[in-house]
């Protein structure tokens, strides 16, 4: 196995899920530390969900929890599809070959996507178009052409659903495609005023959300849905933004991904354009008309870029990968990774070197630590100790 196996940039292998894995990899994501990485981590190294599942107890106590892991239960994770089938949405999970390619490849891309409406659009190239909630009628009218002129070229369009500049975008893409990525669950109406809006997206756009049915969203769900937004789009569009503002979260996630990074330009005078006119100073793309975005992302949009590996073969539970090591790494092997680990983040191949040991056992130990609580990813590559 290579140095990419457990925690990789790659996307994982894709294969179709039978019921039973489907079930299992749910009850996997919904299970306690268990977050996009150490997802991969563990498909990666077990070959399948329900493996996973049956090794994760022993995992945590190798790690050095003191406590049995909480594990969703069968039940739950059954409740859980119910409940989204009965809001018209299906599951799609990251080793699905539909799972959107483009997002697939970031580094913290949701385990699990819900999926309702036009399935089909997230395999179109999108740009995403984010700004003020507390927009100017200008900013909105220049949005509309904006998102109506990239509909027209072909693009779809993504944002959050919020107020102001978000749903000016939606509104006018909802005839050319439009996908809506939710911070709460995919029947959850937020906010409020948006609920003929939110209909009218799942009737004839794409709603997506990683969180289950009925989630009522929070402060800190809106930045993980940003990630989102970005993750979809080959580039982001940011309107009108104040200083402070979650649109230049989106766009710090967009230059991360490795997405284009486009802004209107504002007058000095307007707070809502202090985040606009800094995103153009550190060397966003100007923008002033959908022109200048289909020029700069004319050459991504017709280049194969996310298409991932794997085969479309219907995958069960099965045996943990054929280099998968025999045995678990030593105590004495887990003392040296820790001893190397601190508060600030370090490379996963640094702490191969400091210790000496092989880059497998170091990512195992590292899977234990993170099932135990006791590590925080920054990224892939990075990882720090948080006790």
């Amino acid at each position: 196995m290579s140095r990419r196996d457990l925690f990789t940039a790659a996307p994982l292998p894709t294969a179709r899920l039978g019921d039973a894995e489907r079930l299992a990899c749910l009850r996997l994501i919904r299970s306690e530390n268990v977050g996009p990485v150490t997802f991969r981590a563990l498909i990666n190294h077990f070959g399948g969900a329900q493996k996973a599942l049956e090794a994760l107890p022993a995992l945590c106590r190798r790690g050095g929890r003191g406590r049995t892991i909480r594990l969703c239960s069968a039940a739950e994770a059954e409740t859980e599809l119910e409940a989204a089938r009965r809001a018209g949405a299906a599951p799609l999970f990251t080793i699905e070959p539909d799972y959107p390619k483009a997002l697939a490849v970031v580094d913290t891309s949701p385990p699990l996507l819900y999926v309702k409406g036009n399935e089909k659009l997230l395999d179109r190239p999108i740009v995403g178009i984010v700004g003020a909630r507390q927009s100017s009628a200008v900013g909105q009218k220049l949005t509309r052409q904006l998102a109506a002129g990239l509909g027209r070229a072909g693009y779809v369009i993504v944002s959050g659903l919020a107020r102001g500049i978000d749903a000016a975008a939606h509104q006018a893409a909802l005839e050319t495609g439009t996908i809506a990525a939710l911070a709460g669950g995919i029947n959850v109406i937020y906010p409020p005023e948006h609920a003929d809006l939110q209909r009218a997206i799942a009737e004839r756009g794409c709603l997506v959300t990683e969180q289950p049915p009925g989630f009522q969203p929070r402060a800190q769900d809106f930045p993980r849905r940003n990630r989102i937004i970005s993750g979809l789009a080959l580039g982001v569009l940011v309107v009108e933004a104040a200083r402070r503002s979650g649109s230049l979260i989106t766009a710090r996630l967009a230059a991360e991904q490795g997405r284009e990074v486009f802004a209107v330009p504002g007058h000095p005078l307007d707070p809502r354009a202090e985040g606009t006119n800094a995103l153009l100073k550190s060397g966003a793309t100007l923008v002033t008309a959908a022109d200048d975005i289909l020029a700069a992302l004319a050459p991504l949009s017709e280049a194969p870029r996310f298409e991932p590996p794997g085969s479309t073969a219907a995958i069960e539970p099965g045996p943990p990968a054929a280099d998968a090591p025999e045995v678990e790494p030593a105590a004495s092997d887990r003392a040296r990774v820790v001893a190397a680990l601190g508060p600030a983040p370090a490379g996963i191949d640094d702490i191969a070197r400091t210790t000496a040991l092989p880059i497998r056992a170091v990512q195992i130990v590292l899977m234990e630590l993170a099932l135990a609580g006791r590590l925080e990813f920054h990224g892939r590559q990075l990882v720090s100790l948080v006790d």
